[in-house]
């Protein structure tokens, strides 16, 4: 389909990618991956020609049709949507303007009769043209397709410009889905999107027939749309079988024979360098000499892959707050009439870690805005518990920003006591490094702002925080790591995220908005959509029949699938707890035999053995510390994980 040949590019002097040859095939289904700024939205923009090559040669299949869904905004204006999104399907509009123009020239009185025989037959070819194309269903699959990606039945009639840029994006990922496409290119396509229309993009995806590149850091999504895996690393881009997930074990795995092959290369160099230094000025020994000097010449180095630069994240222990740092009382909020949601009552106890779901345009935004008082409801009270000390990470990043500080100004603003160095080495840990911390906000990219906002977060060391899509520039390792301090975080958190892979293993509890109102769901995002699906079930079941013909059975089967979600939440946590717990056992009888010896006379009366075994002694006790403190945190998680299927 296309055959990429000897392609190289620069950017802003830098070799982005030299001398890649691959081929793109039909049907493939493709994760683009690789670290931000390696060039995943130049090679997409390559292939739609946006793009051009320093050298090498991108042929394409003819009359290949390609779809580009890009990261930027995108405005359309001049339409209503429904018009827009037409516009994009092969031969609709062309169509219609032939058939208005066959029609007219029908109607005109000097036709002759061969001239209205030629109209009729051409009109007839058109008719069987639409059929084909099967034009007298575009509007209803344009709704279909535009109601799955959230947009209401009254928005296919308004202006283009009434709506936001995520708006627009979805207007574009319509466009692209209904244009009967031999290829798509979506480069982040999730996020503007919210945990429901992302799942029906999935599953669109999922029954695709066509070819697809994906660049996103949306673990889940890529690793249920995609078969196949496009690295960028060091200036090549290389295929990999598998999805994401598969990708990663390869790639640890090749890393390690990699290491494994270098380890012994530079062994045998070693070996061959010390011969020749030790045997360079015999004349015996010169031939041996000169043919292991050529030997090291042409051997061919192990090249491994470089250790990328990470973030380092890891949050402060904060002040403890009360035992309810918030309580909303009757909380409402309108924006002229129309009403986001009404009389919510809510109290967040200390250290839940809370994830904030719904569709777009729900309030999850502005939930979190109320309770980070960053703004005010229209009526009912927010109650702040105790030493409550809020962070808010805004979506928008660059409202939060200055944009004329620069970024040690950035930070000294949010922590005056921190000297010039410690600001710096903070900025490091986040890859800012040299004279990058002496840029202007305003010059930073999507993810350089992102990064520099997780920065000023660290420095606050509140203990709520609440994050608003914090993930949506952050690339895969960024995001792990991430991932791994909001996990170890001891203070409260709330989270407005559509990443289902990111936000899994750190909500307790979630909170949906939806109609004006808000459920909590006393479980985490595999409980929550658990639930959900039982509740779909519900609505298509008449309630009087079901429960008419409710039998003991039916009983015994709803208990078996809680029983198996409650195992698929807790396996994982209760094989830790058994480990842990062997490791106790073990340290225990450690400690008792080192007690026993240490009472010994003829050790204690050994001074040299006696401190051996002391020093055995405290670090046992240590150890057997640091086991008691890890049992109890994993029993801690296990406990509210069973409370939340107990419904307290």
């Amino acid at each position: 389909m296309i055959d990429i040949k000897n392609l190289s590019i620069q950017f802003t002097g830098e070799n982005l990618f030299e001398n890649v040859n691959i081929k793109l095939h039909r049907n493939d289904k493709i994760a683009l991956v690789g670290s931000n700024g390696k060039g995943k939205s130049t090679f997409l923009k390559l292939l739609v020609d946006l793009e051009k090559p320093e050298d090498g040669q991108i042929i394409k299949q003819k009359g290949l049709r390609i779809g580009y869904l890009p990261q930027e905004i995108i405005a359309f204006k001049g339409k209503s949507v429904l018009e827009e999104v037409k516009s994009a399907i092969p031969e609709v509009d062309s169509l219609m303007e032939r058939e208005n123009e066959i029609i007219n020239q029908l109607n005109s009185p000097s036709l002759d009769k061969e001239d209205r025989e030629e109209l009729l037959n051409a009109l007839g070819s058109l008719h069987h043209r639409k059929e084909e194309l099967d034009f007298y269903s575009v509007e209803s699959r344009i709704e279909k397709v535009c109601s799955g990606l959230g947009f209401k039945e009254r928005d296919l009639l308004r202006k283009t410009e009434e709506f936001s840029g995520g708006w627009q994006m979805r207007m574009q990922l319509a466009k692209i889905l209904l244009a009967e496409n031999d290829l798509l290119l979506l480069d982040e396509p999730t996020n503007h999107l919210d945990i429901e229309t992302l799942q029906w993009l999935i599953e669109f995806l999922q029954s695709w027939s066509s070819s697809i590149i994906v660049v996103s850091h949306d673990r889940h999504f890529v690793n249920s749309v995609t078969s196949k895996t496009l690295e960028i690393f060091n200036n090549q881009i290389n295929f990999f079988p598998g999805n994401y997930e598969h990708y990663l074990n390869f790639k640890t795995e090749r890393d390690i024979q990699l290491k494994e092959l270098q380890k012994n290369q530079e062994k045998k160099i070693k070996e061959t360098e010390k011969f020749i230094e030790r045997f360079r000025y015999k004349n015996t020994k010169a031939k041996q000499v000169q043919s292991r000097i050529k030997m090291l010449e042409k051997m061919d180095t192990v090249q491994l892959i470089e250790q990328e630069k990470q973030i380092e994240i890891k949050f402060p222990d904060p002040p403890k707050s009360g035992v309810v740092p918030i309580e909303l009382k009757n909380i409402s909020k309108f924006y002229g009439e129309f009403e986001v949601f009404s009389n919510v009552n809510l109290n967040i106890e200390r250290g839940e870690k809370i994830a904030i779901v719904g569709a777009n345009g729900t309030g999850k935004t502005t939930l979190a805005k109320i309770i980070g008082s960053k703004i005010q409801p229209t009526s009912g009270e927010v109650n702040y518990g105790n030493n409550t000390i809020i962070s808010y990470y805004e979506q928008e990043i660059a409202d939060s920003l200055n944009p004329e500080n620069d970024l040690i100004d950035t930070l000294e603003e949010i922590n005056e006591e921190l000297s010039a160095g410690q600001i710096r080495k903070i900025l490091g840990s986040f890859l800012f490094s040299g004279d990058d911390v002496f840029k202007k906000v305003k010059v930073l990219s999507g993810g350089e702002k992102s990064r520099l906002a997780l920065a000023r977060l660290l420095l606050t060391k509140s203990n709520l925080v609440i994050l608003d899509e914090p993930t949506n520039h952050l690339d895969f390792s960024s995001k792990e790591i991430l991932q791994k301090a909001l996990i170890g975080f001891s203070g409260t958190m709330l989270i407005v995220s559509h990443d289902i892979d990111f936000i899994k293993p750190i909500a307790h509890k979630v909170l949906e908005i939806k109609n004006g109102g808000i459920t909590v769901y006393y479980g985490g995002i595999d409980y929550y959509f658990f639930k959900k699906t039982q509740i779909q079930e519900e609505k298509f079941t008449d309630k009087k029949t079901s429960n008419d013909k409710f039998t003991r059975k039916d009983q015994k089967r709803i208990e078996a699938e809680i029983r198996q979600q409650k195992f698929a939440l807790t396996k994982d946590l209760r094989r830790r707890l058994e480990k842990c717990e062997n490791e106790i056992s073990d340290l225990e009888k450690l400690r008792i035999n080192l007690e026993k010896e240490l009472s010994d006379p003829s050790i204690f009366s050994n001074p040299v053995l006696s401190k051996s075994k002391n020093i055995d002694y405290d670090r046992t006790k240590y150890l057997l510390e640091e086991e008691y403190n890890r049992w109890t945190e994993i029993s801690n998680e296990l406990e509210k994980i069973e409370l939340s299927f107990s419904g307290k």
